[in-house]
Formats: C-alpha cells, sequence, structure tokens
C-alpha cells in the first residue's frame, strides 16, 4: 500500500512537472506574409498623406499636352527651350516642385533624351506596402528576445490620379515602389513591426 501511494505521487509530481513545462514553453505564433503586410500597411496608414513625385520627359511633355495639363507659352530662339503654363485643369492635378505655375523646360540641347522636371500630384495618398517575401528569424538590434526580418515594396498610391496624369507616371524613369525590410518583434506574444529600413 505504502509503495502504491509512493507510486501515484511520483506520477502526480511528473504529470504536474510536464503541464507546467508545457504551458511555461509558449511558441510564437506564426507571421504570415498577409500579416507582417497588415502590421507594415498600419505604419503607412497612420502617417500623412502624400502626393506621388512625378518625372516628365520628354515623352510625358507631350502627354500632359494631350491632356490639357499644360500649354506652351514661350519658345526660345534655340527652338529647344519654351515655357508651358499649367492650365486650369493642370492645376486641379498637379503642383510643381519649385512652385509657380510655369513649366520652363530647359534641355541642353535639342537631342537630349534625359532632360526631365518633377511635378507632384495633388491627390494625396498612404504609400502602400505589397510583396512581402523571405520572413525569417533574425537577430534585431533592440530587440531583446524573438524577432523576425521581412523584405517588402514599399510603393505610391496612385488612387483618384487622372489616368492621363497615371499613365505618365508610368513612363520610364519614374519610380513607383522601392525595396525595403521591416524588423518585427515579439511583444506579449503578438508581432509588432518594430523598424523598418
Amino acid at each position: 500500500m505504502k509503495k502504491s501511494l509512493n507510486l501515484n505521487s511520483h506520477l502526480c509530481l511528473a504529470l504536474l512537472v510536464s503541464v507546467l513545462a508545457v504551458s511555461g514553453c509558449k511558441t510564437a505564433p506564426d507571421l504570415t506574409e498577409a500579416s507582417a503586410q497588415a502590421l507594415i500597411q498600419a505604419k503607412y496608414d497612420a502617417q500623412p498623406a502624400v502626393g506621388v513625385n512625378i518625372r516628365v520627359d520628354d515623352p510625358g511633355m507631350l502627354q500632359g499636352i494631350d491632356a490639357k495639363y499644360w500649354t506652351r507659352t514661350k519658345m526660345y530662339p534655340n527652338k529647344f527651350w519654351a515655357d508651358f503654363a499649367l492650365t486650369a485643369e493642370g492645376k486641379k492635378v498637379v503642383t510643381l516642385t519649385g512652385g509657380g505655375d510655369v513649366i520652363q523646360w530647359r534641355p541642353d540641347n535639342a537631342g537630349d533624351k534625359n532632360y526631365s522636371i518633377m511635378v507632384v500630384t495633388v491627390a494625396t495618398n498612404h504609400l502602400k506596402a505589397r510583396d512581402v517575401t523571405n520572413i525569417h528569424d533574425d537577430t534585431v538590434p533592440g530587440v531583446t528576445g524573438t524577432a523576425k526580418v521581412a523584405d517588402y515594396t514599399e510603393g505610391v498610391n496612385l488612387d483618384g490620379v487622372p489616368a492621363p496624369l497615371a499613365s505618365i507616371a508610368h513612363n520610364a524613369g519614374n519610380q513607383l515602389g522601392t525595396k525595403h525590410t521591416a524588423n518585427f518583434a515579439l511583444d506579449n506574444g503578438a508581432w509588432k513591426l518594430f523598424s523598418t529600413n
């Protein structure tokens, strides 16, 4: 009887130890691409909405004329310099980075294919996180404990931008997305965005 009681108490103790070990050893929740993207997007949504910088080269200038965003007001004697005034429609959709409402078109020569100017969309939006990949465990400076890192693309948002201007934005030379890294930390059993770079 004494041996049986002793065996039962050892079994109970072993069971209690295993229960405590299992409950004390919590595993981190899975960080999926969708959940990582949602955490990054929440950061962008909390920041002020911004206009999109659009590089306008020679083909873009012609597209802008066709869309009636600007019109030529002056041609210079060298025949490749010109001034273009923003139209009423143009002022509704873009601003000039240098201010004012006159585009001073000043290429180096008649065959200069690299000359461009920058305009900014009047429509403002939050940046977009997309294409989250390569989620992996890593050491993140400033994070004690479990951390993960992921690659993603930070993209501009052309919602509310008229189709002709969006078309100019898709011309060669415009950068509509850039690669970044996001760092995540486990905080009270849930993943939090720690930083981006």
